[in-house]
């Protein structure tokens, strides 16, 4: 934004007798790098675009940080900080916005913990339609109203043209863990069954053909959700027989597994005539070469359950409608500890290693 000299017409008899008012701009439709100065842009941003969506009376204090309120005594906190590049921001199912709301707060989830605040880091680049953004923020208000999770702190940044692809976000959340609920990577344990909560490879698969417009599995949409329910539904129906949880975002199901043998020294079990996979999903798949076992997903959660309790837990998650298409895909084993091993269609066996590249960059 320019701002008014001495030389300008009628500027030098208005400074010889007082101050001098900045010449008015219209609101501009795209993010200027003066929407990152800390200034008068700066402020605009906060107070037109983000609040308005936002904000809520922690948030609306515009504080250096949150103030929360204390914990009852001896309460455990949770803690998981993500950072989302996904391309493009806006795909079938979902948004950049949603993605940033349910990758936090499902990382808390996974550890038995209930939400209690975000944090926001916006790092935009130059030119980004303020449409554009605007609708990004309305999806991160929709996710985290519906998550029943307040923004309570935040912060952003301009970059030049050709720095952010659009726009980078980075959530943080704080989570109050269950007293008698935690389950951990390291606590499966042989004959556990494995659930996963839904059909697998979606989310990547989605953002693979919006992005290279492929036009093959078009239909298919991002699994991109909030994962609280099922987990609280798991709770109810299994408590401490749910020995460990984790959602199989980026290396998808058989990279998750894989971290869950080795922390544990298990050997896992799948069979490959139980997984999920929808239709469309496996025609993109053996078009492309992909393995739907390494694609992301962003709104399924894989849980490992002792025995006594696998029939209660697959219910509870077939009840809600997140959980409907549950299934039962494996279980863990006392022999080949930190392997994962495939049992296929036709009878053979394979190891499944763990995704040693990127299928999908950027998918989240």
């Amino acid at each position: 934004m320019s701002r008014p000299t001495a030389v300008d017409a009628g500027v030098g008899d208005a400074l010889a007798t007082g101050l001098v008012c900045p010449v008015p701009h219209a609101a501009p439709a795209q993010v200027q790098l003066g929407h990152g100065s800390g200034g008068t842009l700066s402020a605009a941003l906060v107070q037109q675009h983000i609040l308005p969506r936002l904000g809520n009376a922690v948030l609306d204090a515009l504080g250096d940080a949150a103030v929360l309120e204390p914990l009852a005594a001896g309460a455990q906190l949770a803690m998981s900080t993500d950072g989302f590049v996904v391309h493009p921001l806006r795909f079938n199912g979902g948004s950049i916005g949603h993605l940033a709301v349910h990758g936090t707060l499902n990382d808390l989830a996974m550890m038995g913990a209930r939400p209690l605040a975000l944090t926001l880091s916006l790092i935009i680049e130059e030119g980004l339609p303020f449409d554009v953004l605007d609708g990004i923020l309305d999806d991160i208000a929709d996710s985290a109203r519906a998550a029943g999770v307040r923004v309570v702190a935040g912060d952003t940044k301009v970059v030049e043209r050709g720095k952010a692809d659009g726009l980078f976000i980075t959530t943080t959340g704080v989570g109050q863990v269950h007293p008698s609920f935690s389950p951990r990577a390291e606590a499966v344990q042989a004959g556990d069954v494995l659930i996963v909560s839904g059909p697998i490879a979606r989310h990547g698969m989605a953002i693979m053909t919006a992005r290279e417009q492929l036009g093959i599995g078009n239909d298919i949409a991002s699994d991109t959700a909030y994962l609280g329910p099922l987990v609280e539904a798991l709770r109810e129906a299994a408590g401490a027989h749910v020995h460990a949880m984790r959602d199989p975002t980026r290396g998808g199901v058989a990279s998750t597994v894989n971290e869950l043998a080795q922390a544990s020294r298990v050997g896992i079990e799948l069979e490959e005539r139980l997984l999920p996979i929808p239709a469309d999903v496996r025609g993109a798949c053996e078009l492309l070469g992909l393995d739907p076992l390494f694609v992301a997903n962003e709104g399924v959660l894989c849980a490992f359950v002792a025995p006594v309790a696998a029939a209660r837990a697959l219910a509870a998650l077939r009840a809600h409608p997140l959980g409907a298409d549950a299934a039962i895909i494996g279980r863990a084993a006392a022999d080949h500890a930190g392997l994962v091993v495939l049992r296929t269609g036709i009878g053979g066996r394979r190891v499944v290693d763990m995704l040693p590249g990127e299928q999908l960059p950027r998918i989240c």
